[in-house]
C-alpha cells in the first residue's frame, strides 16, 4: 500500500504565531526549526513513499525548501491540517493508499508510532482513520494535570472501547481518577499522539462535513470523524524510552529541548 507524509505547517496560529519557524536547540546544540525537525521525524519513518510540507504561507515554503523538503502550497481556508492534508493530496493527483497527517508541531514523534498506525489501517479494514495513544505515567499525568490548572492546553487524552475505537478525546484529562501515581507508574490515562493515518476516502469526504457541536467546543479535528459515524482506531504505541512531548505553547520550548538533551536527539 502506497503512503505519503504531509506535514501540514501554519504561520498564523492562534495560541502560538509562527510556531513551525521556532528554533530548538538539540543536544549537540545546533538549532533546527520546528517545521525542519517533524521533516526530518517523518523521513525517518519506514515504508513511506513521499514526505510534502503542506502550508498557505510562503515564509514556511521558503525555509522548508531550505532544508530540501517538497511543498505543496494550500488554500488559507483550511480551517485545520486534515483538511490541508486532503487539500494536498488532491494537489498531488490523489492516488495513495494511505495519507499520514503529522503534524508539525510534534517533532519528538518516534518513527514507530507512524508505522503503528499504517499496519493498523492494513489490519482493520472497517477504519476510516488511525491514531496513536500513549499510556501516561504518573510524571505525565501529572504534566497535563498542572497545564489544565495553569489554564493551559497540554495535551489530548482519549478513551477507547474494547476493540479500540475511539469513544471520545478531549482536552481535559479523561477519564477522571482521583488515584496519585509514582512518576513511572502507569495510570489509565492515554495521552492521544497527533498523528493521523487516513484512508483517502474518509478523508475526502471530511472537508464536505459541517463542523459539528464537539469539534467547535473541544477544538478537535478528529472529532468531526466521530460525529459523522466514521470510526476511529485508537492504536496504541510503547515509549520505548523515548520521551513524547507536543509543541503547543511558548513554555514548551525549554520542556521539548530539555527532553532532546535528555535522549541525546540532535
Amino acid at each position: 500500500m502506497s503512503v505519503l507524509v504531509v506535514i501540514p505547517a501554519r504561520y498564523a496560529s492562534t495560541r502560538y504565531p509562527g510556531k513551525p519557524l521556532v528554533a530548538l536547540k538539540g543536544a549537540g546544540g545546533e538549532s533546527r526549526s520546528l517545521i525542519e525537525r517533524s521533516w526530518r521525524a517523518a523521513r525517518s519513518v519506514s515504508g513511506v513513499d513521499r514526505v510534502v510540507v503542506a502550508t498557505d504561507d510562503a515564509r514556511i515554503r521558503t525555509a522548508a525548501e531550505a532544508f530540501g523538503a517538497e511543498v505543496v502550497m494550500t488554500s488559507t481556508e483550511c480551517a485545520n491540517g486534515t483538511e490541508r492534508c486532503a487539500e494536498a493530496h488532491k494537489a498531488l493527483g490523489g492516488g495513495y493508499d494511505i495519507v499520514v497527517n503529522l503534524q508539525g508541531d510534534a517533532p519528538l514523534t518516534p518513527p514507530w508510532f507512524v508505522e503503528g498506525l499504517i499496519e493498523g489501517l492494513r489490519a482493520n479494514p472497517g477504519a476510516a482513520i488511525a491514531t496513536p495513544v500513549l499510556r501516561c505515567e504518573g510524571a505525565t499525568l501529572s504534566a497535563l494535570l498542572d497545564d489544565r490548572k495553569a489554564g493551559r492546553v497540554g495535551g489530548t487524552t482519549a478513551v477507547f472501547a474494547a476493540d479500540n475505537a475511539a469513544l471520545y478525546f478531549s482536552k481535559e484529562v479523561i477519564p477522571y481518577t482521583a488515584t496519585r501515581y509514582d512518576p513511572s507508574e502507569p495510570t489509565p490515562v492515554f495521552h492521544h499522539v497527533g498523528v493521523y493515518a487516513y484512508r483517502p476516502d474518509a478523508l475526502a469526504a471530511y472537508p464536505s462535513w459541517e463542523v459539528g457541536p464537539l469539534e467547535r467546543l473541544e477544538g478537535l479535528e478528529q472529532l468531526r470523524f466521530l460525529e459523522n459515524n466514521r470510526p476511529v482506531l485508537c492504536v496504541e504505541v510503547e515509549a520505548r524510552g523515548r520521551s513524547f512531548w507536543e509543541l503547543n505553547n511558548p513554555e514548551d520550548v525549554p520542556r521539548l529541548e530539555a527532553m532532546m538533551e535528555e535522549m541525546g536527539l540532535e
